[in-house]
C-alpha cells in the first residue's frame, strides 16, 4: 500500500510538472489568448480545453465548438496518398482557422470574433500541405520519396510514426505544436532551417 501511495504521488508530480511546462511555453505564444478581448474567461487553456463537461468525441477534454465545414482538400495527380476530409487534431485546429467558427465559441457560448490575417486558412485547403491521410511504410514504398515512418528518426526522440503522426495519419499537429513546446517560430515542432522539418519525412 505504501508503494502504491508513493507511485501515485510520483505520477501526480510528473503530471503537474509537465502541465506547468506546457503552460510556461504557451504563455506569450500565438496561442496565449488570456489578454484577447474575445476571451471572456481571461484563461489560456479554457478556449480549447476544460476539466469538466468536455466534448467527449474530441480529446483531450475539448471545449471549443467544432467546425461543420466541408473542405476542398489538397489534390495532385502525382500524390499516392488518399486525402480525406480533415479529422482528428486537424479538425480541431480548423475549428478556429477555417474562419467559420468564432474564436470565443467555447464552453457552450457563441462568440462573434473571427480569426483574420495569415492565420485564416479558410475552407479551401487545396494550396496547403495535405492532412488527414495515412502515412505508413506502404505509402513510403509506393511514393519512393518518403521515409518509412515506422523506422525513420523524427529528430524528436523517436520515429516519425511515434512522434509526429496521429493514429498513423499526418495532421496539422505533425508539424505544428499548439502548445509551443519547442519554442520555435510558427509553433513548429522543430526548426525548419535548411528545410529540416520538411526533410524529416521527405527523402529528397
Amino acid at each position: 500500500m505504501k508503494f502504491l501511495k508513493i507511485f501515485l504521488v510520483l505520477i501526480f508530480v510528473l503530471f503537474v510538472a509537465g502541465s506547468m511546462n506546457s503552460f510556461a511555453v504557451i504563455t506569450g505564444s500565438a496561442h496565449d489568448f488570456s489578454n484577447d478581448a474575445w476571451n471572456s474567461s481571461s484563461q489560456i487553456c479554457l478556449p480549447c480545453h476544460t476539466p469538466h463537461n468536455a466534448n467527449a468525441t474530441y480529446k483531450p477534454l475539448w471545449n471549443h465548438a467544432i467546425t461543420a465545414s466541408t473542405f476542398t482538400v489538397y489534390s495532385n495527380s502525382s500524390m499516392d496518398a488518399t486525402v480525406g476530409q480533415p479529422d482528428g487534431a486537424s479538425k480541431l485546429c480548423l475549428s478556429c482557422h477555417d474562419g467559420t467558427v468564432a474564436l470565443g465559441s467555447y464552453g457552450g457560448a457563441t462568440g462573434t470574433t473571427m480569426i483574420t490575417g495569415t492565420a485564416l486558412l479558410g475552407t479551401d485547403l487545396s494550396n496547403d500541405h495535405p492532412v488527414s491521410f495515412t502515412y505508413d511504410a506502404a505509402l513510403a514504398t509506393t511514393d519512393g520519396e518518403l521515409y518509412n515512418p515506422t523506422t525513420a528518426n523524427s529528430g524528436l526522440g523517436g520515429t516519425i510514426a511515434a512522434d509526429m503522426l496521429e493514429s498513423g495519419k499526418v495532421q496539422c499537429s505533425s508539424c505544428h505544436d499548439v502548445h509551443n513546446t519547442a519554442n520555435v517560430a510558427k509553433l513548429l515542432v522543430k526548426t525548419n532551417a535548411a528545410s529540416a522539418l520538411c526533410l524529416t519525412c521527405h527523402n529528397k
